[in-house]
């Protein structure tokens, strides 16, 4: 959704690196482009003259306390990153236990949001850390609104309390209250109350949010916005805030290509912070809303703490230990490691959402626009299609091993070079982790095929678990013959 503030703001920043010793009067041209830049993606301008403002009164006041031989551009974008952190609510938001339970959850908004897939999405998420939700389906306005969230509601192995059929039928606000009810006499710890939404803000609307609100009273009132929908996102959250009052905001749909600037602007304009973002339709498309990690994002910097967190969530313990201990002792990286690897990937969503949050995704996004999701699945094939020995040195894939290869994974052997050449570049930059020259991503994980870094990335990535620092030199691996025979003897 950011792609194009985060290239502005990357080539903003590029340009005044270029520049070494920085003036007062390059502080102010680099305010002015950042402005032009939020305006274009469509933040509220309040927002911005006060973010603006901000970031130039402050790096005016750095300058002269910079030593010289600092670099005063990124002194100035690490002031810009925490300015931004701020306008995007400073610091991750979580969810208020009751003291007695159930914690009730309120869900508003209007509709097309996406509430009742949300509702889903946040059930799914409190159940897999140990919590006991229900959900309680009291939009009986729109037409199957209780049946998609019983829908939803078993794909993700959570009950849910629906005494009405809804399509106009019943009132929602008894079973909200009953709802609640239900929950304490069945022990359930989290209650998660879908409401209706209307396609705009009415006295209807508001007088059935506040009734419901009144009836359970909510430990929170969640608004749900589409973050698409331009200032009109704005628009509508203090119209929720002012009528029936929310606690915190969800953003939806992060993962369309509009301007987004909605989701810059709704926390600082309506003082209430985001809490939730959804990036997608799948039901894992959902996480807490951490502030410096968009901000991160959009400056460029891509979401290495989120990257990791899937990677951790997506690769078993027993394959990260022994790629680690592989790096250590300086062995190869093989065709086995990278089928193991690219399986766990696979595992992880959507590829081009994770390729954005590298650091440096901005130069690569030709390269993820373009990726093609099946080119792993030929991958494995190809892969599978070799003999353990075949993946553990490729010196043995002959031209003959190469047409048996193509054939059994219904490939063409020009397809099988590709993925040989590809995996060799693969296996050295592995090897430039080691000597401490390339970036370092979580262990076990590389790019998918056909994939490359860009170049330049400031920082790489961080390693996770008991892999060494960059730079940590493994001990120097013992000499294998060249002949293949004697080799599988030394090797046992």
């Amino acid at each position: 959704m950011f792609d194009a503030l985060s290239s502005k703001i990357s080539g903003v920043f590029g340009s005044l690196r270029n520049r070494g010793k920085l003036s007062a009067s390059d502080i102010d041209n680099t305010a002015a482009e950042i402005r032009q830049a939020l305006l274009e993606a469509d933040v509220a301008l309040p927002v911005v003259d006060q973010f603006i403002e901000k970031i130039r009164v402050s790096s005016l006041e750095l300058l002269p306390t910079l030593q010289s031989g600092v670099n005063q551009a990124q002194a100035i974008f690490d002031l810009v990153n925490k300015e931004l952190t701020e306008i995007l609510g400073g610091g991750a938001r979580r969810v208020r236990y009751a003291k007695n339970p159930p914690t009730v959850i309120m869900l508003a908004g209007l509709q097309g949001a996406g509430k009742t897939t949300l509702a889903a999405k946040l059930a799914k998420f409190y159940k897999d850390q140990g919590d006991t939700p229900i959900l309680v389906a009291s939009d009986l306005q729109r037409p199957n609104a209780v049946n998609q969230l019983q829908v939803v509601g078993e794909s993700v192995g959570v009950p849910v309390f629906a005494p009405e059929p809804g399509n106009g039928v019943g009132n929602p606000v008894e079973v909200a209250r009953a709802g609640v009810a239900f929950a304490k006499s069945k022990l359930h710890n989290m209650v998660i109350v879908d409401t209706a939404g209307r396609l705009g803000v009415d006295s209807e609307l508001m007088a059935e949010a506040s009734a419901i609100r009144d009836a359970i009273n909510p430990n929170e009132i969640l608004f749900v916005v589409d973050a698409m929908i331009g200032q009109d996102a704005v628009r509508t959250a203090e119209a929720f805030r002012d009528g029936v009052g929310f606690d915190g905001v969800v953003l939806t749909k992060l993962d369309g290509d509009a301007r987004g600037g909605a989701a810059l602007s709704i926390a600082s304009l309506t003082g209430r912070p985001i809490m939730f973002a959804s990036t997608g339709e799948k039901i894992a498309d959902f996480d807490i809303f951490y502030p410096e990690r968009m901000a991160s994002r959009i400056l460029g910097m891509g979401d290495v703490a989120t990257l990791a967190e899937q990677a951790k969530k997506a690769f078993d313990a027993d394959t990260t230990k022994k790629l680690e201990d592989k790096f250590i002792k300086g062995e190869d990286f093989t065709l086995e490691d990278f089928l193991e690897q690219i399986e766990a990937m696979a595992k992880m969503g959507n590829m081009g959402k994770l390729l954005g949050m590298l650091p440096g995704a901005g130069a690569m996004k030709k390269q993820i626009d373009n990726f093609d999701e099946s080119e792993i699945t030929r991958t494995k094939a190809i892969v599978q299609s070799m003999t353990p020995a075949e993946r553990r040195d490729l010196k043995l894939l002959n031209g003959s091993r190469r047409a048996r290869i193509a054939a059994g994974s219904g490939r063409q052997v020009s397809e099988v070079n590709k993925l040989v050449e590809k995996f060799t570049a693969a296996q050295k930059m592995m090897k430039s982790m080691r000597g401490g020259k390339g970036p370092a991503l979580p262990p076990g994980m590389a790019l998918p095929p056909g994939m490359s870094m860009p170049p330049g990335m400031a920082g790489g990535m961080p390693t996770m678990g008991g892999a060494p620092k960059v730079g940590q030199q493994p001990p120097k691996k013992k000499s294998r013959s060249g002949n293949p025979a004697k080799r599988a003897a030394e090797e046992g």
